[in-house]
């Protein structure tokens, strides 16, 4: 499992963030709304291993397959592209500007919110036999996440979303970790096990992903939740989203570019007292 030092997994980081920023309108629409769908698609994978099992462990330890998968794949989701693609405007690239950043975190939002709205209706159809009857159970549960991870925030006031904006930067904070580890090993096996790993945590732990909640909330309206689209969009997605770049650049993307790539100064050995 070869592995990457610091500085070199650093440096792809950045090289990754200008990519996506010169990348085309076409191109990151297609991988955007294909990472969408397929998370969203692991998203009910696991819900589905919950509610079966009653183990919500289950349903994190496997939920990962989703986030390889489209990783492996290369397709991109937002909360990677908040991370990275600050980095190589940091880092002064060429022809990368704040415009150019601000238009990829556009485009990767609107790829990522199509393609998690498409399979969300695909499994409401499901889930319903085509809206000819009542949602079956692991609908049921779908409907009742939705609703406590909106209306539930709301009844708190500002507690409530202070709460979420946090889960929303700690989500961040473990996917982009995810991100970066894979980009440590040049083996597939070791890119799989370093990015399970974080993924797993923010998953079981319940915190909150902008993509995520793009697929879990339209679909829990579609299921009858008894929640609104502007319930879901001022009590979870933007906060959530504001939570997922704090997190991914605060507590990822800076904080190694500032000590992996722009290191402080050396102590000065030979200034060092001998007895």
């Amino acid at each position: 499992m070869a592995y990457l030092a610091p500085t070199e997994f650093v440096t792809k980081m950045i090289d990754a963030g200008e990519a996506k920023i010169f990348m085309s309108t076409r191109d990151t629409i297609i991988r955007a709304f294909m990472a969408g769908a397929i998370l969203a698609l692991a998203v009910a994978f696991a819900i589905t291993i919950t509610v079966n099992t009653g183990q919500p462990l289950a349903g994190a330890v496997l939920f990962p397959v989703g986030f390889v998968l489209l990783y492996l794949l290369g397709f991109d989701l937002l909360t990677g592209v908040f991370t990275l693609t600050p980095l190589a405007l940091l880092d002064k690239r060429p022809g990368v500007t704040l415009g150019g950043m601000l238009r990829s975190w556009g485009l990767v939002f609107i790829g990522n919110f199509a393609g998690s709205l498409m399979v969300a209706l695909f499994m409401a159809i499901i889930f319903t036999y085509g809206f000819s009857v009542e949602p079956d159970g692991i609908g049921q549960k779908i409907g009742v996440i939705g609703e406590g991870r909106t209306v539930g925030y709301a009844s708190h006031g500002a507690a409530g979303m202070l709460t979420l904006f946090i889960r929303g930067v700690l989500c961040n904070w473990m996917v982009s970790t995810g991100v970066v580890a894979a980009m440590m090993s040049t083996h597939v096996s070791g890119k799989v096990i370093a990015m399970w790993m974080p993924i797993m945590l923010f998953f079981y732990m319940g915190f909150e992903h902008s993509v995520v909640n793009m697929f879990l909330f339209p679909l829990g309206i579609l299921l009858g939740g008894d929640f609104t689209i502007m319930d879901y969009l001022i009590w979870n997605e933007i906060p959530t989203v504001l939570g997922n770049i704090v997190g991914g650049i605060t507590f990822v993307g800076l904080t190694l570019y500032s000590t992996h790539i722009k290191t402080g100064a050396k102590r000065n050995a030979s200034a060092i007292p001998v007895e």
